[in-house]
């Protein structure tokens, strides 16, 4: 009772909501809120990108082709401010630099709601971000939610119809966030599935990288299509160790958001494996790339968290044979010969 009653007077007094970071998809929310919002705070480290949304009205570094009315944004470099001006705070910093950049906050998340659409488990404490800002945060379960696709930030910025999958524990903020994300071209869906959503957003970034690797050495659709099938197998085994509960794994917010990323040419997690297939090493793919491809983060940290389960560790030849190219220096035709073996 008092949870709902805290959410009549949010609504009454019309919450607001602070966006972090300053690549595509957090570039992409920020279009999608100024659909619904008249004022949305924006907070990215890059004074030099500040400056140049004020004065040209787009961001100079990721989907330059959106243009926003400067009226509507709050730009800041100050984490504390934006978190003090938000009642939902929308995370979008990559796993990797979320730690040092929640590093710098001295203000208070009290009260406030968090959604994290960062896809991306934080290095520093082997969590997902749900589960981060839980455990080593103190924010209420209650309070924390996730925004997934299937959805690329390039098809937003296109306006092409998109669809969101919004999951909180807390079905009236879930609601709430579908609302204010929704419009013509963006569907959105709520579920209450907060951990295994989230999960699934981490690996199917891996898949993708997975398919990435599989194409830059020649493999073809036949091949694609049993690696997907088998990854959303895999997927699915992994989620429910993790976290057991009624789910549709076929629902959009695991096998849709996996074949997006996984057959996609907007996915950045397929193109820099897709480098590392055809021979790049994965230092110079990565400075091929202006964009963080977070599947890399995630197959270390997936590969941990997995192996952590000792002899109760499920199945997961995918995200081995991954791991053995990124982190072991294995030979990425060696190890895809074998994983074609145990594919069916």
């Amino acid at each position: 009772m008092l949870i709902l009653n805290k959410i009549q007077v949010m609504t009454e007094n019309t919450p607001t909501f602070s966006v972090f970071g300053g690549g595509s998809w957090a570039t992409a929310i920020v279009k999608m809120l100024c659909e619904n919002q008249e004022k949305v705070t924006w907070y990215m480290r890059n004074e030099e990108a500040i400056h140049h949304i004020k004065t040209q009205h787009h961001n100079p570094n990721y989907l330059s082709s959106i243009e926003f009315d400067i009226d509507q944004l709050d730009l800041t470099s100050d984490i504390n401010y934006a978190v003090n001006q938000g009642d939902y705070l929308f995370f979008v910093i990559p796993s990797a630099f979320l730690s040092s950049e929640l590093s710098s906050l001295t203000t208070s998340l009290e009260g406030k709601v968090i959604f994290s659409a960062i896809k991306g488990i934080v290095p520093e404490s082997y969590l997902i971000v749900g589960e981060h800002f839980n455990e080593k945060l103190g924010v209420p379960f209650e309070n924390i939610g996730v925004i997934t696709g299937p959805c690329h930030a390039e098809e937003v910025a296109l306006e092409r119809l998109s669809y969101l999958t919004i999951a909180c524990a807390e079905e009236a903020h879930a609601k709430y966030v579908a609302e204010n994300l929704s419009s013509e071209y963006i569907k959105c869906k709520v579920t209450e599935d907060v951990i295994g959503t989230e999960y699934a957003a981490v690996l199917k970034n891996i898949y993708a990288i997975a398919a990435g690797i599989a194409h830059g050495l020649g493999y073809g659709d036949n091949f694609q299509s049993v690696l997907m099938s088998n990854s959303i197998r895999e997927m699915k085994r992994f989620i429910k160790k993790r976290y057991k509960m009624k789910r549709n794994i076929n629902d959009s917010a695991y096998l849709g958001d996996l074949l997006v990323t996984g057959y996609s040419t907007f996915s950045r997690n397929r193109f820099f494996c897709n480098m590392i297939g055809k021979g790049y090493t994965v230092r110079s793919a990565q400075m091929e790339m202006n964009m963080v491809a977070e599947g890399y983060y995630a197959v270390k940290s997936a590969y941990i968290i997995n192996e952590q389960n000792g002899k109760k560790k499920v199945k997961t030849p995918i995200i081995n044979a991954v791991h053995r190219v990124l982190y072991e220096n294995k030979n990425p035709r060696k190890v895809f010969a074998k994983l074609a073996e145990k594919l069916d």
